[in-house]
């Protein structure tokens, strides 16, 4: 079962992380995806496994793709990276599956 669409109000923009080159970071081309955003501090990890607040929670259907340092244009239009991604299931379970991202 997914996240239903009429829970995902907001509109944000995913620009995927795409590595470093010499002139900065790369993102693939920006994605307009349906999502629900909570703008609030929140404790979270980032990859090194270093406590870091996050300023934004975007939650959005399962299977998107935002490594990392990805770029996110959210509804206010305050521009953010994310700081982790969790794809959440429940096989077999009446939850519904999403991905988490976390944003700085």
């Amino acid at each position: 079962m997914r996240v239903p669409g009429y829970l995902l109000r907001h509109r944000v923009t995913v620009e995927p992380y795409d590595g470093d080159s010499a002139y900065g970071p790369t993102y693939r081309p920006p994605v307009e995806v349906r999502a629900l955003v909570a703008e609030g501090t929140r404790l979270t990890r980032n990859r090194e496994g270093v406590e870091v607040a996050s300023t934004a929670q975007v939650i959005t259907a399962p299977g998107l793709d935002c490594p990392p340092e990805s770029r996110i244009t959210l509804p206010s239009g305050r521009v953010t990276k994310a700081i982790s991604t969790a794809q959440h299931t429940a096989p077999g379970l009446p939850v519904p599956a999403c991905t988490e991202v976390m944003c700085e």
